[in-house]
């Protein structure tokens, strides 16, 4: 059993009837047309009051992991080769697209399609980024939306923001979260063999993808240092990139604006956005899970996993690739939405470059 996992006498059954949904995880999930639930569940958003268990072996090694990542960053900027920099920016952005185009937008939300090259890319991708297999993974959040904020939420945001960016992974599960993680429907993922290979394998892949070859290949290939390789391309690169995945669970549960469901803590987040791909739009993404781009608009400087999976489509790798029709999107900001929302014609400021050249034009007078 993991060390943050806790037994529970009570059964799935029971703890189903205490445990209230909050979310939408799939488009088929959703009670209204407009991807909104019926009734307040501002009521069901909460934690309960009890000790947290703390996992000590996990304390020990993610205060290392951060005091490491601090001598990392002060060589990556001032030490390392030029080869190791971009080393490990690649495995950062390959990591990164194994969470967000893969475990994320693939596995977990089925929000497109993938043929086998390149769920294979991506599920190489993942084991780079190490952030547990991509069953897992997508099985905790499916949970997340499933029943968000709530005891069964694995990083529940109403527990406060540390909480909701690391300390989850600092204590025991609550029992919900194990409860409500073997209700979920998960045959799609394991009829997927290269997922079920990937999790088979983990323990022997994983060590290989993030921490082996990323510091075996420098020394060998451009002769960087064993100090540079381990704190740079390994240490500093890893731990970047699972703070900058934790800030959805955090910064994006907690600042900025509302503008399709003001009754939810996911918020716009444009600079974890930046940072995680397109990861930050998170108000309209648990508004609408199921959309392959987790927002509204292109604009791939600000969604670079958009970019990606748009590019694969192009050549046929991904498929039935899924989004929401603007008219839905109107009906729920009208309905939920914090009035933040700007853009709903022709020519507003918002309106870019990248967004106007997918406009059709229908019957174009001739100059």
């Amino acid at each position: 059993m993991p060390p943050n996992i806790v037994s529970t006498p009570r059964t799935v059954d029971e703890l189903a009837k205490e445990s209230k949904q909050t979310g939408v995880l799939f488009e088929c999930d959703a009670d209204t047309p407009d991807g909104a639930l019926a009734g307040n569940v501002r009521q069901f958003q909460k934690a309960e009051k009890r000790k947290l268990k703390l996992v000590w072996r996990n304390i020990v090694l993610f205060a290392y992991l951060h005091l490491a990542a601090l001598y990392g960053g002060y060589l990556f900027f001032f030490k390392a080769k030029w080869a190791t920099v971009f080393f490990s920016i690649l495995l950062y952005t390959c990591g990164v697209l194994g969470i967000t185009a893969g475990a994320h937008r693939l596995w977990a939300h089925r929000s497109y399609k993938a043929k086998w090259p390149l769920r294979l890319i991506l599920i190489v991708f993942n084991t780079i980024a190490f952030q547990d297999a991509a069953f897992h993974w997508a099985r905790d959040h499916r949970v997340h939306h499933k029943f968000s904020e709530t005891d069964a939420d694995p990083h529940n945001a109403t527990r406060g923001f540390f909480f909701s960016h690391i300390g989850w992974l600092l204590c025991r599960k609550h029992p919900d979260v194990v409860a409500k993680g073997k209700s979920l429907d998960l045959s799609d993922l394991r009829a997927d063999p290269i997922v079920m290979f990937q999790r088979r394998h983990y323990m022997v892949l994983m060590p290989l993808a993030c921490f082996i070859l990323p510091t075996l290949l420098p020394i060998y290939l451009w002769d960087e240092s064993f100090f540079n390789a381990w704190f740079v391309a390994t240490m500093f690169r890893w731990c970047f990139l699972l703070n900058v995945t934790w800030c959805v669970n955090s910064a994006a549960h907690k600042f900025g604006g509302r503008p399709y469901d003001k009754n939810i803590n996911p918020s716009q987040c444009p600079a974890v956005s930046a940072f995680t791909f397109g990861e930050g739009w998170h108000n309209y993404h648990h508004v609408f899970p199921w959309d392959y781009k987790t927002s509204e608009w292109g604009k791939y400087s600000m969604n670079m996993t958009t970019a990606f999976i748009d590019f694969f489509a192009k050549i046929g790798w991904a498929y039935d690739l899924k989004s929401v029709a603007p008219g839905t999107i109107e009906r729920r900001v009208r309905r939920t939405g914090d009035g933040t929302h700007e853009l709903w014609g022709w020519g507003d400021k918002d309106f870019s470059a990248e967004d106007e050249k997918d406009v059709l034009f229908v019957k174009k007078e001739a100059k």
